[in-house]
């Protein structure tokens, strides 16, 4: 499963941030990438590289948000020796590296208010000063940042600087997130299918069934391209004969009778409530005072449910004749729950 760098995708509105970030490529101006997480936002910043004429030359990557905020200066523009504790010798920081080339900066959004400041001065002048040194280094570098905020309202709340948007912001590409990418769905489940079916080593790639290619269309998708991937890949791996369609996803790999109870800070003192660490407590019946007899039927409803799933491998069949249910009934039930990936 090698990391891919090719844009897979037939709908306008991706095509046109395609097209827009292969004008601006040949600019030797700085670019923000603006998209929900998985989007491709790190493909857009590498094509930006990869077509303009710094394509010889360093392609440098800084993910802001994993850098403490007393060590993204340094990662920046460097340090000298004895400039802070544990520095005991130079070091040469991401500006330096990407001397001549480009530098990504992602999640700009997450840089502190410190640090946009110096990174100002270097996106005006072309100069960093390393950490601890006194004279400032010429650097001939091109920006590309990205970010899944809208950094016009950070401005406004005083968690961005104004100027260094606009140096920034000669061209913002904004990526189209998958649930408006009209088509592309299916042609990138069927990318991916082909390929996961080739590593875990099936002869031939049969498509997939209509619930899923149903299931696929009727989902959200808040993790994009990357939530679709894990999603069909594991709904392949999962399934259990490759010369059938696939025709079952699972879009919460989280999803479980068992899983640990979500514990709330400020939820007041309760009746100790059942562990979903075992099944059979599970299904017992609630007991105590009950103030909304709906809900509580439906919350039962639910457990017995969840808890037959799993016992039945999740086989809607099986779990059906398990409680006494038609194939159409256990549908509409896990449909009104929620329990239908």
């Amino acid at each position: 499963m090698e990391r891919e760098t090719q844009f897979i995708g037939q709908s306008a509105a991706f095509q046109d941030a395609v097209e827009r970030a292969s004008m601006a490529a040949a600019l030797d101006r700085p670019v923000l990438v603006i998209g929900e997480r998985g989007t491709g936002k790190e493909l857009i910043a590498e094509r930006l590289h990869r077509l303009s004429a710094r394509w010889d030359k360093p392609y440098v990557i800084m993910n802001c948000a994993a850098m403490p905020e007393t060590l993204i200066e340094s990662e920046l523009f460097g340090h000298e020796a004895g400039a802070f504790t544990g520095a005991t010798r130079s070091r040469a920081g991401r500006f330096e590296e990407a001397d001549g080339g480009t530098l990504f900066l992602d999640e700009l959004a997450t840089m502190s208010m410190g640090a946009q400041e110096r990174l100002l001065r270097a996106v005006e002048y072309g100069e960093v000063t390393r950490v601890g040194a006194s004279r400032p280094i010429r650097v001939d570098v091109r920006i590309v940042a990205a970010t899944n905020e809208h950094l016009p309202a950070l401005v406004d709340e005083n968690r961005f600087r104004a100027d260094l948007l606009d140096r920034l912001s000669f061209e913002v590409i904004t990526l189209p997130p998958l649930r408006a990418r009209e088509g592309d769905i299916e042609v990138l489940a069927e990318y991916f299918g082909t390929r996961m079916a080739a590593v875990i080593g099936w002869d031939e790639w049969p498509g997939f069934g209509p619930r899923a290619l149903a299931a696929m269309e009727g989902h959200d998708w808040p993790g994009n391209v990357r939530e679709l991937r894990n999603v069909i890949e594991r709904a392949i791996y999962r399934w259990a004969d490759p010369s059938k369609p696939v025709d079952a996803l699972s879009f919460d790999p989280f999803a479980s009778p068992w899983q640990p109870a979500v514990r709330k800070a400020a939820a007041k003192a309760e009746a100790p409530a059942v562990s979903n660490a075992d099944p059979a407590a599970a299904t017992t019946a609630p007991t105590g005072p009950v103030s909304d007899l709906r809900a509580a039927v439906d919350s039962y409803e639910r457990t017995i449910l969840a808890d037959t799933m799993a016992r039945c491998r999740f086989n809607q069949k099986v779990a059906a004749e398990a409680l006494g249910l038609s194939y159409d009934q256990i549908r509409h039930a896990l449909k009104k729950h929620g329990l239908n990936q």
